[in-house]
């Protein structure tokens, strides 16, 4: 009976993990997030005196307007710490990822009047406009 009741917990403990896991996966994805997405990559070089400023501006201005184009899936701001290996970019104090659909519907992001009134307000924070832009398809 021992022995039973030993094998019957441990399918039990098998079987409650196996449903968590697969739960915690499906809810990872978002559901918006196309099969293959593209993710822009820039690096900036934020000027000190503006960091609050830019910060502000994308809260407030950048984020909700791109979230409201057709495609958006993400958008961030990324303030480099360290490089743990390698080199950073030179003068590069921050990276902005976009993710979107696909190019097609970032291109037509860009040419918005929302996307010429919103991308200022953070363009205008850096010490130059002299950037690397990086486009990679999501596999």
């Amino acid at each position: 009976m021992k022995m039973q009741r030993r094998t019957w917990l441990r399918s039990t403990l098998a079987a409650a993990t196996a449903v968590s896991t697969a739960t915690t996966t499906a809810v990872a994805q978002p559901a918006s997030a196309a099969k293959n997405p593209i993710v822009l990559y820039l690096d900036m070089q934020v000027d000190p005196a503006k960091e609050q400023e830019m910060i502000r501006n994308y809260h407030s201005i950048f984020r909700p307007t791109a979230m409201k184009h057709k495609g958006f899936i993400d958008v961030k701001i990324l303030k480099l710490r360290t490089a743990l290996l390698g080199k950073a970019p030179a003068h590069m104090n921050y990276r902005f990822q976009l993710t979107y659909e696909s190019e097609e519907l970032r291109q037509k992001w860009i040419a918005s009047a929302d996307h010429q009134m919103a991308w200022p307000t953070i363009e205008n924070t850096l010490v130059t406009k002299d950037y690397t832009v990086l486009l990679c398809d999501a596999i």
